[in-house]
């Protein structure tokens, strides 16, 4: 991508729906044998290579990408085999085993793919499942589960807050006989919509939203209509990118309250927002950006998946900030690169300290993973002159019409190959 910086944004953007529900909600249509019709699910490559994998294993699979609505029906299966093929392009295909093993009582799971931030093990899916009953194995790069008899509940109490192993088990546990508890479940907001989804599916699940979640098996799920709410990272991505070029975007379609840290920080910065009937307001009023220190931590702290687009704003921050990533400890690849650009930024441990500077300056830069690369867009947009990023496959997985939106603000976007 080719990117002319200097140029403020001004406009509107209309927010997507959340990739990171859309992926649950698309594995816990194999749960029942009925249709499953989801609304506004964002037209990635993340979302095709997950239905990708639907279609192998047997799923019926209708997305109208242009409408946003995508049609599932997992009547019966064709294989409870997910291949490396599939699986290497994203990590979220993991998701289908839980719903695989409590449903049709056995998986094959490759070892999964994805950004590279961080080990991210599935050891606490395979703890999981075993204590729900679950044989499991790992052989070839593959995860072996069977459970002939079903799953039984019980107690599972997560070592560390995981969002995907949460979803997982959850999915597992809907399905199983008894009752299970899910103790130090992760409470992103993702989670409550993946559990109102399941709730509207048929399943008995309590203390949503809270870190202790209570669910009592069902024999069966049915289908149903469900929306995706809107992507809480993209609206964060884009007031990151209106404060940064000085500019004012009204971000249509999202929810401040489920960024509620964010923008307290954001505000703190002295970046102004304002909530419309339309969805949110960001401007920069005193053109200055003043430091604030963040630490990333679990919903519903800061969020890591924002962390490299604030890295970005304090690159230009009136002092100093520091920022510790307590999620992933590989999450500071972007830094490097921002770093080509004239950004001021060392590394101490899992802490990054930011000196702001006058300006940066366009250059050739490699993107490493998703939020990385959007990272690098929010640079070129400040950065003097052009800056041309490499390896830009990586924000297809997130970000949808990310060229059209932000030029339809102002912004020159150009996508090409060499």
């Amino acid at each position: 991508m080719r990117i002319l910086g200097r140029v403020p944004l001004v406009g509107e953007i209309e927010v997507g729906g959340a990739k990171n529900l859309a992926l649950p909600a698309i594995a816990a249509s194999i749960l029942t044998d009925e249709k499953v019709m989801l609304s506004n699910v964002p037209n990635l490559t993340d979302i095709s290579s997950l239905l990708d994998l639907m279609t192998h294993l047997g799923s019926d699979v209708n997305f109208d990408s242009e409408k946003h609505l995508l049609e599932l029906s997992t009547k019966a299966i064709k294989s409870t085999i997910a291949p490396y093929d599939f699986v290497r392009k994203m990590r979220a295909s993991i998701l289908v085993l839980g719903p695989l093993v409590t449903r049709f009582r056995k998986a094959s799971v490759s070892l999964p793919g994805g950004c590279s931030i961080g080990a991210r093990g599935v050891d606490i899916h395979i703890s999981a499942l075993r204590h729900l009953g679950a044989d499991i194995s790992i052989e070839n790069g593959y995860i072996n589960a069977s459970a002939p008899n079903g799953l039984i509940g019980c107690d599972i109490t997560f070592p560390i807050t995981t969002v995907t192993g949460t979803e997982n088990v959850l999915m597992a546990a809907v399905l199983g006989k008894g009752t299970t508890r899910l103790i130090n479940a992760a409470m992103e907001p993702e989670i409550v919509a993946l559990c109102e989804l399941l709730n509207e599916m048929g399943a008995e699940i309590s203390g949503v939203g809270t870190p202790i979640i209570i669910v009592e098996g069902v024999d069966s799920l049915h289908g149903t209509k469900f929306e995706i709410m809107p992507d809480r990272i993209e609206t964060g991505t884009y007031a990151i990118a209106a404060a940064a070029t000085d500019g004012k975007l009204l971000l249509k379609n999202c929810k401040c309250e489920h960024l509620s840290s964010f923008f307290e920080i954001l505000s703190l910065t002295g970046v102004s927002y304002e909530k419309t009937a339309e969805g949110v307001l960001v401007y920069n009023r005193n053109k200055k950006i003043h430091p604030v220190d963040i630490q990333t931590a679990p919903y519903p702290g800061f969020p890591t998946d924002l962390q490299a687009q604030y890295t970005v704003l304090m690159s230009m921050c009136n002092g100093t900030a520091s920022i510790s990533e307590n999620i992933f400890e590989n999450r500071f690849m972007h830094i490097p690169e921002l770093s080509r650009m004239g950004a001021n930024i060392s590394i101490h441990g899992k802490t990054a300290v930011v000196t702001g500077v006058s300006k940066l300056k366009g250059a050739q830069v490699m993107a490493t993973d998703l939020r990385a690369s959007v990272s690098l867009v929010i640079a070129g947009l400040i950065a003097e002159g052009e800056t041309i990023i490499n390896r830009l496959y990586h924000i297809d997985r997130g970000y949808e019409n990310i060229e059209a939106k932000l030029n339809g603000c102002g912004a020159s976007l150009e996508r090409f190959s060499v």
